[in-house]
């Protein structure tokens, strides 16, 4: 044992261990490409279900009822959904990593395929989400309107509500779950660049 309080410290003595380096390959960053591009074309292939409800929900609201808001308000949900297909798609579909490519190449386009991930997830809270929204707080509204004073709607469609505010948050949760651990790669990679 040392006879230096400063050399006890543990604080400095884990300062002072060696760095080991980077375990990243060439082959790793390979596969983590591919991983995280077959995740984004399946996230991308499965946002296609949500406007497809919304296409359906509104096209039956704005031929039930009649009330032209609420008409409106069904069309521009579907308007919406559909030039939101348009925007989330745009620019999304990738090329894959070349075989023959270096590590560095390989780690900008890990880099690439990590922001367009948090692209889309960024883009689908605008495009893809938001029409769903409208089109349930449309629905409401019109339900509400028909129930009225003589059929309470509200206290039968309480549990449906509650799954809905629910379904909500967790799509906010898991939406900034994803966008934290993109942020940890991104921050993994800025190590290896200063390695």
């Amino acid at each position: 044992m040392r006879n230096d309080p400063s050399g006890n410290d543990p604080r400095t003595i884990w300062q002072d261990q060696p760095t080991e380096p980077s375990a990243m390959t060439v082959e790793k960053i390979r596969r983590k490409v591919r991983e995280l591009h077959a995740k984004t074309r399946r996230e991308l292939l499965g946002n296609i279900a949500a406007p497809l409800a919304v296409v359906v929900f509104s096209g039956l609201g704005a031929a039930i009822f009649d009330d032209p808001p609420q008409r409106t308000a069904f069309a521009l949900a579907l308007a919406w959904a559909l030039a939101g297909q348009y925007f989330l798609h745009r620019g999304m579909w990738s090329a894959t990593l070349p075989g023959d490519a270096a590590l560095t190449t390989g780690l900008e386009f890990y880099r690439r395929e990590i922001e367009r991930r948090r692209y889309l997830i960024r883009r689908a809270l605008l495009w893809s989400f938001g029409p769903v929204l409208l089109t349930i707080g449309t629905f409401i509204v019109a339900l509400a309107k028909i129930g009225g004073r003589d059929l309470p709607i509200f206290p039968n469609a309480l549990p449906f509500l509650t799954l809905v505010l629910i379904w909500i948050a967790a799509y906010f949760v898991i939406r900034m779950r994803e966008q934290r651990k993109l942020q940890r790669e991104i921050d993994a990679l800025d190590e290896i660049d200063r390695d």
